[in-house]
């Protein structure tokens, strides 16, 4: 995965992709970023406040990635299980 095309914060969310099933690409990474930054409440592009939130409203790693299945898929974006 090039960083380089990454969110700030994405480098640190790479296994919890994973075990979410989401694969990070060209075609979907800023509508995920875009998806994540409205699960937390922050403005898009606000990077560290869009971490800083998610390790605060969310309890357990198990929450954000309920939350991010369910967000991607009512976007179309797929999912591996």
């Amino acid at each position: 995965m090039n960083t380089i095309f990454m969110s700030c914060y994405f480098r640190h969310l790479e296994e919890t992709f994973k075990k979410a099933g989401l694969t990070i690409d060209a075609d979907n990474r800023k509508v995920v970023d875009i998806i994540i930054h409205e699960m937390v409440g922050t403005h898009y592009k606000d990077c560290p406040t869009t971490w800083k939130q998610i390790e605060e409203k969310f309890e357990t790693e198990e929450a954000f990635i309920e939350r991010l299945r369910t967000e991607c898929q009512a976007r179309n974006i797929f999912l591996e299980y």
